[in-house]
């Protein structure tokens, strides 16, 4: 598949009307504060269920951080700038996964979400489940 029919994110076909719509997105700081880093980040990722049709109905944090040369208060800013914005969409925040990561620090979300296949933007990948 050439780079023309790439997505935002994958859509799976649940059953005739349904579809999944799923998303991971990361990456490292574009600015300075690590709280808007949290921000922009979750955005960012909540963002590709949007651009396919969806609407959000979880995210998970994804997070990699140099434990052994940052300040734990930076991490602690960037996962609650990216809180809040899942809060505002009113997505539950499930939790996620941490590594600690020698060199730099990277933030994202895995999110899932559903369309309604006559409205969705993207490929439908997959078969009914029912």
């Amino acid at each position: 598949m050439g780079a023309e029919k790439l997505d935002d994110a994958g859509v799976y076909k649940i059953s005739e009307e349904m579809a999944l719509v799923q998303t991971l997105d990361y990456f490292t700081p574009i600015v300075k504060d690590p709280y808007v880093f949290g921000q922009i980040a979750a955005v960012n990722a909540l963002s590709d269920v949007y651009a396919m049709g969806g609407r959000l109905i979880t995210a998970m944090n994804i997070i990699c951080f140099p434990a052994a040369s940052m300040d734990l208060s930076i991490l602690s800013d960037i996962l609650r700038g990216g809180m809040d914005k899942p809060r505002e969409a009113r997505v539950p925040l499930l939790g996620g996964h941490s590594l600690i990561d020698k060199t730099e620090v990277k933030y994202g979300l895995a999110v899932t979400g559903v369309v309604y296949l006559k409205k969705s933007i993207g490929k439908c990948e997959g078969k009914s489940r029912r």
